[in-house]
């Protein structure tokens, strides 16, 4: 798999199997993810969130949401998000598995363009994600919110 180690790096850390990718498994949906990202599909995108699903931004800044309940408060936030950012390419991806099979970490990069000045931007990105029955059920997203004040200003 793309970004991920086939062996452990870390002399004396015992490697763990690689499991099987599952279609529903959160790799996959994740994959799939960045896939709609790239491709702008935001409908397509949100459409990965489980009804219920909750989405967590632990270092938003001030007037901007920690926390949104449901897919329906995602599809809210997300609306008109390609009018402000064109991701370019999503790249630097390394996703580690967890003890728990629905459980991942990925770490990223996303490269783009803000919309309204033309200005370039690289944001890097960790998530943590739970993906239940082919569903994001949970994803947290640790990125620098003063990306956002770097971009508006350039």
């Amino acid at each position: 798999m793309p970004g991920h180690p086939e062996h452990s790096e870390h002399p004396g850390r015992p490697e763990r199997p690689e499991r099987p990718e599952r279609p529903d498994g959160p790799v996959a949906v994740f994959r799939r993810a960045t896939e709609y990202l790239l491709a702008h599909d935001m409908s397509a995108f949100t459409a990965l969130y489980a009804d219920d699903a909750v989405m967590e931004f632990p270092f938003a800044p001030p007037g901007r949401p920690q926390r949104l309940d449901g897919r329906a408060a995602v599809e809210a936030y997300l609306d008109g998000y390609t009018d402000m950012v064109d991701i370019q390419r999503i790249h630097d991806v390394t996703v580690h598995e967890t003890a728990d099979p629905d459980v991942i970490v990925a770490e990223m990069a996303a490269s783009g363009r803000a919309v309204a000045t033309g200005a370039s931007y690289t944001a890097r990105y960790v998530a943590v994600l739970t993906v239940v029955d082919g569903r994001i059920r949970h994803y947290r997203d640790y990125w620098n919110p003063l990306m956002l004040q770097e971009v508006a200003a350039a």
